[in-house]
């Protein structure tokens, strides 16, 4: 019966902290995206439905990266306090093997697996595509707000554009556009008519001109020519939805499994490659595998950096985050340049994890120390003692400089 209340008591603990790091991450990410909206979005007369919106089909794509990091906090933070308050010595003096102790560690692991599954494999692709979409309509919606008859408008980058009347929707009569995209050379454009035709694939949004004039003037040159045409395109872009536009381009990551293998198998039948395809597939079960080894290995890693206090478990966390990211970007790297099979790419970092498992599982089991660890968790506390160190060196000139700039 006290093992039931043990595994009930360790569950508790890692899903409270785990729950409280993946709010807390979500919200630091959410705050940044807010602000960007807020200041450049809100105020064009987009509706706070609308940005509503935007935040929900944003919400898979933060989780798929705050869930791994969290289930990893919270393992080492709990077992960090069990260690610190001497839990671990009384549940190891209750007979409990590190394996038994493991049971509901991997109980919560498997329930972040398949949490993180379900993130990768349905709600990322659809909030991708969804964000997509949006982006599409609120391109869309300002295009046809902003060009107005009668009004010079500089809403659209390097362009001024001035139309005399509007025919329907999409259609403008008496073009006149200044066009400054090229650095060397000033051109004016005239047409007797355009219409606004939007690219959901581009997220852009073409300006059709017909009969028209490009007057142009090479400035270092200053050469003068004419061109006459039937028909004329360009592109519309807003310099303060750009960064909106630029998120939502996600390529591969908005296909679900099922698109992605079809794409796959289409690329192949035309020759074309499939790198990116499969690195992206690949990815789609490789991360949620990462939250099953960073729950059961933040045990160790967690009970070992006691010494060095919960500011200890929180670098050893970090440092470990760290250098699998950096791990996974490499891996990413070379499986979609081909220079690594693509789908095994994406795994070397779970693999190398996976080893270090099985070598600290074995040592807790036997009760034999393991030094490699006990090394890093020291480097961990070190990098953040110095930065601790430079941190109180720093501030008392910050507040001196702000005082004498009267801030």
């Amino acid at each position: 019966m006290s093992i039931h209340i043990i595994d009930r008591y360790i569950l508790r603990e890692l899903l409270k902290i785990f729950l409280i790091t993946v709010g807390s991450l979500t919200t630091v990410l959410y705050l940044d995206k807010f602000l960007f909206i807020a200041e450049n979005i809100i105020n064009r007369g987009v509706s706070v439905v609308e940005v509503f919106l935007i935040m929900i089909y944003i919400s898979p794509s933060y989780l798929s990266l705050t869930v791994p990091i969290s289930v990893l906090f919270a393992s080492v933070a709990t077992f960090n306090q069990f260690s610190a308050s001497n839990e671990w010595v009384a549940m190891k003096s209750c007979h409990l093997s590190f394996l038994q102790i493991m049971k509901p560690v991997i109980i919560f692991s498997v329930i972040a697996y398949l949490i993180s599954v379900i993130i990768m494999v349905y709600a990322l692709p659809w909030g991708n595509y969804a964000y997509k979409q949006k982006t599409f309509e609120i391109v869309k919606k300002r295009a046809h707000i902003n060009i107005q008859p009668n009004i010079l408008n500089y809403d659209f980058k390097n362009l001024v554009i001035i139309a005399e009347a509007r025919e329907k929707k999409n259609t403008l009569k008496g073009i006149f556009i200044a066009d400054t995209t090229e650095t060397n050379s000033t051109r004016i454009i005239t047409a007797n008519k355009a219409i606004i035709i939007p690219n959901k694939e581009t997220l852009k949004i073409r300006l059709v001109l017909t009969k028209g004039t490009i007057h142009e003037l090479k400035d270092k040159l200053n050469e003068y020519q004419t061109i006459n045409f039937d028909t004329y395109e360009i592109n519309l872009s807003f310099p303060d939805t750009a960064e909106l536009e630029q998120d939502a381009l996600v390529g591969h990551r908005e296909l679900s499994v099922k698109l992605l293998l079809k794409q796959i198998k289409d690329f192949e039948k035309r020759s074309l490659p499939t790198y990116a395809a499969k690195v992206e597939l690949s990815k789609k079960f490789a991360i949620p595998f990462a939250c099953l080894l960073f729950g059961i290995l933040g045990a160790p890693l967690g009970i070992h950096s006691s010494r060095a206090g919960k500011a200890g478990s929180f670098a050893t966390s970090i440092m470990v985050i760290i250098l699998y990211y950096m791990g996974l970007i490499f891996a990413q790297n070379m499986g979609k340049s081909g220079e690594v099979e693509p789908y095994s790419s994406i795994w070397v970092p779970n693999i190398i994890i996976f080893c270090v498992i099985i070598y600290t599982s074995y040592k807790m089991q036997k009760d034999i120390p393991f030094n490699f660890i006990n090394q890093i968790i020291d480097y961990a506390s070190s990098i953040r003692k110095s930065l601790s160190i430079l941190y109180i060196k720093l501030l008392p000139q910050y507040s001196k400089n702000r005082n004498i700039n009267g801030i």
